[in-house]
This record gives C-alpha cells, sequence and structure tokens, in this order.
C-alpha cells in the first residue's frame, strides 16, 4: 500500500475520533449513563491520540515502508476499536461509522472488515427492552401482538434493531424496534453538531456554510427518528415502484407499525457479503445497475430519493434483482432546489465547460463571487467523482474510489486553492452522499457500464443504453397508459 495513501486513511480515522470527541456532550443515551456516554468518546479519542502518535514516533528514521506498515496497523487497530465503541453506542456517531466502514477505500481490508460490522451486526438491547417498547406502542406483550415472535433480533443498528414475527393471520413480517432512549441520544449528538462540522470546516473547507449544512443533516437525521414518518415513505416507495422489473419494496403492515415500531413483509435474500462470495460476474453486474438505477429514477423522475445507500439496507437475491429496505433517511426536492442544482451538474456532465461551471457554481452558492479561481483548476476538481459519465464506457473499482477520495480529501495538494473556497449548499448534502455511497457499492462489485448515456435517460430522455433500462422504459410506459 502506499505510504501517502496509508498515512491519509490514518488522519481520516483520528479526525473520526476526534469529531466524535467534540460532538458529545453529557446528556442519557439507550445504552449508557449520561457520563458514561461521554467517557467512552473521550477514552475513544485519547486512545486513538495517543496509537496515533506512537505510529509516528516508531515511524521516525524508518524507511518509507516501515511507516507505511506503521500506519496500516494504526488504522486496523483504530477500526476495530472504533467499531466495538460506537457500535454500542448508537445515534449518529454510529452512522458516522458505517459510512467510513464502505466509503473510504483506503482503508486496509482488515479495517473495512472490522468497521462493516456496525452495517449489521451492532450490539443489540436486551430482549426485555425490545417486548417493553412492542408493549407500550401495541398495548400487548410481543407474544400476544404477534402470532410468533423471535426475542434475538435478525439485525441490529443505529437507531433501532429488526425481529422476524408472525402475524396473527399468519404473515411472515420484520419488525424494526427503536432503541428507548436513542432520540435523546441522537438530540444530544445533533445539539453538538456545530462544534463537528466548524472543526471540519475550519479544516478542510473554510467556505463552508456550517449552520445550513448542519440544519440539513438534522432535520434528515430527526426524521429518522419517526416510524410513523418511514411508513409513509414505505408506502409511498412501494406505491412508486410496485411491478418494478428489478426493484423491490417491502410491503408496510399498518395496523403493526406506531412511532417506535415498522412492521413490513419479510424478505429472503443474500446479505452484500453473501452475495459478492457467492454470485457470478453477471449477477453482480445487474445488481449493480439495478441501485443505481433505483437511485436516478427516484432522483430524477420523483424529487424523492433515499439517503442512505449502504450494503446492509439491501436484500440481493439469485436473480440480480435487489430488495430496498431501509427509508428513514427520505430527501425530497423544494420547489426550486433541483433546478438551481442541476446546471452544474449539467455543466459537468453533459457541456464539460469549466468557464460555465465556475458561473454556475456560483449562482448554486458552491462559489462565492470574487474566489479568483482558475476555472479549469475548479473543473478538475469538482468533476472527479463524475468520471464515470465523462466516458462512454468505464468500470466502477475500489482503487478507483480510493484515488478519487484521496483527490477530494487532500488539502496539500494541487486543488488546495478550490478545496479552501468551496463551500457545500445544503440542498446537495444528501445527493452528494448519496453519490458516493452508490459508487462505493458499485466499485465493490466492479460494475462496468454505459454511464454517460444511462445517465442520459433520466436527465435528457435518452433511448434506454442497456437491457435493463429498456425494461424500466417498458414498465414506465405501461404505468403511465394504465
Amino acid at each position: 500500500m502506499h505510504p501517502r495513501r496509508v498515512a491519509s486513511l490514518a488522519g481520516l480515522l483520528a479526525l473520526a475520533t476526534g469529531l466524535a470527541t467534540a460532538a458529545q456532550r453529557a446528556k442519557s443515551s439507550p445504552l449508557t449513563s449520561r457520563f458514561a456516554r461521554s467517557a467512552k468518546v473521550w477514552r475513544l479519542s485519547a486512545r486513538n491520540t495517543t496509537r496515533y502518535a506512537v505510529s509516528r514516533v516508531r515511524g521516525i528514521g524508518t524507511a518509507e515502508q516501515r511507516r507505511a506498515e506503521l500506519d496500516e496497523q494504526f488504522a486496523i487497530r483504530t477500526a476495530e476499536d472504533v467499531a466495538k465503541e460506537l457500535g454500542e453506542m448508537k445515534g449518529v456517531l454510529m452512522k458516522a461509522g458505517q459510512m467510513i466502514s464502505f466509503i473510504f477505500e483506503a482503508l486496509p481490508d482488515e479495517a473495512q472488515d472490522a468497521l462493516a460490522t456496525l452495517q449489521a451486526d451492532a450490539a443489540p438491547m436486551a430482549p426485555s427492552l425490545a417486548a417493553s417498547v412492542v408493549a407500550g406502542d401495541l398495548g400487548k406483550p410481543p407474544e400476544r401482538a404477534f402470532l410468533a415472535w423471535t426475542d434475538l433480533p435478525v439485525a441490529a443498528a443505529s437507531i433501532g434493531q429488526v425481529h422476524r414475527a408472525t402475524t396473527r393471520d399468519g404473515r411472515d413480517v420484520a419488525v424494526k424496534v427503536q432503541y428507548p432512549g436513542v432520540h435523546e441520544a441522537i438530540e444530544s449528538d445533533l445539539d453538538a453538531a456545530e462544534v463537528m462540522y466548524a472543526m471540519f470546516s475550519a479544516m478542510m473547507l473554510k467556505g463552508l456554510d456550517v449552520n445550513g449544512l448542519v440544519d440539513e443533516l438534522r432535520s434528515r437525521m430527526r426524521e429518522e427518528l419517526d416510524y410513523e414518518l418511514e411508513a409513509r415513505n414505505v408506502a409511498e416507495f412501494e406505491q412508486r415502484f410496485r411491478g418494478h422489473p428489478w426493484v423491490r419494496i417491502p410491503t408496510l403492515v399498518p395496523p403493526l407499525s406506531t412511532e417506535r415500531l415498522l412492521t413490513t413483509e419479510w424478505v429472503d435474500g443474500l446479505s452484500f457479503d453473501e452475495f459478492r462470495r457467492t454470485e457470478t460476474p453477471e449477477t453482480k453486474q445487474r445488481a449493480a445497475e439495478v441501485i443505481w438505477r433505483f437511485a436516478q429514477h427516484a432522483i430524477h423522475r420523483h424529487g424523492v430519493f433515499n439517503g442512505d445507500p449502504h450494503p446492509g439496507n439491501y436484500k440481493f437475491h439469485h436473480d440480480g434483482s435487489v430488495t430496498f429496505l431501509d427509508f428513514g433517511l427520505v430527501k425530497r426536492w423544494s420547489p426550486g432546489e433541483w433546478e438551481l442544482l442541476k446546471p452544474t451538474m449539467d455543466a459537468i456532465i453533459v457541456e464539460r465547460d469549466p468557464d460555465l461551471l465556475v458561473r454556475e457554481m456560483e449562482r448554486s452558492r458552491f462559489l462565492r463571487p470574487g474566489h479568483g479561481l482558475d476555472a479549469g483548476l475548479v473543473y478538475d476538481y469538482v468533476s472527479s467523482p463524475y468520471q464515470p459519465y465523462l466516458s462512454d464506457e468505464f468500470t466502477f473499482t475500489r482503487d478507483w474510489m480510493r484515488d478519487t477520495l484521496g483527490t477530494i480529501f487532500d488539502i496539500q495538494g494541487p486543488h488546495a486553492p478550490v478545496i479552501e473556497q468551496l463551500n457545500l449548499p445544503p440542498s446537495f448534502v444528501i445527493l452528494d452522499r448519496v453519490v458516493w455511497g452508490v459508487s462505493a457499492i458499485l466499485g465493490k462489485l466492479e460494475a462496468h457500464g454505459p454511464w454517460r448515456a444511462m445517465l442520459l435517460e433520466y436527465t435528457a430522455d435518452a433511448p434506454p443504453a442497456t437491457d435493463l433500462g429498456a425494461a424500466e422504459a417498458m414498465w414506465s410506459a405501461s404505468r403511465t397508459v394504465g
């Protein structure tokens, strides 16, 4: 592994634990006391700051390769430590760990494996606590509310955990149960979010609109706590994609869904790791295109899209179709929001015009007027995540993700003047998360395709570029006629 890349990933993990420390204030969590929650993060940050310092000292005077080896060891140990602590703490910090776990390809495989446990294997709550939530919301314990109920969850994540059950009328269902007290824990994290993003802004994006960005993230995270809202989202997406040739949305069970319970039909399928390990390259290619098209169709055709793309939210099937499970974080374009962002994207992908890009970035508040930046340098930096759409054929790879993220976070590299002045408008925050999240999944699946022509299907009503595109076009046409 290249020494510079390992050093940068070590810095990212050190930054992650440092930001976690800044974000903590003394309020309760579902699993720890008020003091213990803060103390956990302080100890986590202290351990990894010390660990990083030791790795630096040991590297002094040694060969470059030895320093790289020490940094890689640091990253693996840190990832294991972060996964263990955040997996117990839940809330905002655990969600941050989930994102790091699959987006940051610069991490060694062992470090990614450690953080990947945050996607599906986080520490669950006690069976009695889950039962108390069911009883509180349905008025009866789970063994009376359901014909069958499994005390141990099949999955546990940042806000709730999933139990398998059978309804009184015999349907197999998945019941997501919110952790008691997680609402207060997340509110505590969000109350301190200004501190976290002020630090991020000071270190990387000096032009960042911290308040607007934090407000956007707060709104989306608070919506995730409302399972009644998520239930409406599930019902909406199921209706929008009903009968789709390869997108699957589980059916909601409204009588058993409340503010803290979300009940949907049970879906069998493969986890991401199982799918990657057992399926053919052709099936992986199909699933990758399904995930990509699901996002593009929702963004461009409906103006409402899932803002939390990570493998723990999907079930994969042997025919390459995908079931999408989690609709807690959903972004809806407000009037004029996409119209403000789209010209900037078109300047990158359609026009490939640096001067036009800079003008549109000023108009959409990515850049402030009078910045004095070279248009070519701006285009070179901003277009880096969109390279798949600037050529006729492209293959997503983990190496491409790693190198592209390296460019984006290289604050001492040739794009430093752009990074220093670049803003991230609140409207773009969730879309940006989707871009990186979906790209990371496609990289792990080594997805190949005519992505530019495929994107033009959605942005310019171009003809279908693949068989899946043709199948979707037929489905869309049948729904319009119906």
